[in-house]
């Protein structure tokens, strides 16, 4: 069983900047997904990793989360360490790459000019992932990427985001879920050092010791 129900139609018309621009690379590459990207993985993971919004070239060419740019290199890789994924990332959506227990998707499902989606955009969007959150029962984590992704989630699950500050290496009670926070796996963070390897590598290995003391 998979989290189409909780996605997003190919012509979804709720964003009009964003219609126009997905319009935009239909008319330039034709070859490309171009549209909603929708979550990857099965519901009934107990983990959900949440980013930002399909990068131009990247998810929004394949139609895979973080599939082909630099981020899912590194977010990939992190998964199947540590044990959430197995098979072999190469960059496309018919690679061997499964997640174990795991989705993956997005706060906003349709790309951004210049990645950076709107306020009004993220809340129209935000019923998808409210609907991708509530269609995993067995839902114990989720790995929020970047201040954005965070302040959704913690919306999408009623709380407040006062409440509930973003910060690398953070952790979120909220009822049965922890949300653990990270600084988003760009190539602009990696680039700069506001995010490395090992930061990001940390953020998993505290996933992963959650969710095996649960299961124990």
């Amino acid at each position: 069983m998979t989290l189409s129900s909780s996605d997003p139609g190919r012509d979804c018309p709720l964003c009009p900047r964003l219609v126009a621009f997905r319009e935009e690379w239909r008319g330039k590459q034709p070859d490309w997904s171009n549209a909603p990207v929708p979550s990857f993985g099965a519901d009934d993971g107990r983990l959900l990793i949440v980013g930002l919004a399909p990068g131009l070239r990247g998810a929004n060419r394949t139609g895979r989360p973080f599939t082909g740019d630099y981020a899912g290199d590194l977010l990939y890789q992190s998964m199947i360490d540590f044990g959430f994924a197995r098979g072999v990332f190469e960059a496309r959506p018919d690679d061997s790459l499964t997640p174990i227990d795991t989705a993956v998707t997005n706060a906003v499902r349709c790309v951004p000019p210049e990645n950076k989606p709107t306020t009004d955009e993220i809340r129209t969007c935000r019923p998808f992932l409210a609907a991708t959150l509530a269609g995993m029962p067995r839902l114990a984590a989720v790995i929020a990427l970047g201040k954005i992704a965070h302040d959704s989630v913690i919306v999408a699950l009623g709380e407040k985001m006062a409440r509930h500050k973003f910060g690398h290496g953070a952790q979120h009670k909220i009822g049965a879920l922890t949300v653990f926070d990270s600084y988003h796996c760009s190539r602009y963070n990696t680039n700069t050092g506001v995010l490395t390897p090992e930061m990001f590598r940390t953020v998993f290995a505290s996933v992963r010791a959650h969710l095996d003391a649960s299961s124990g």
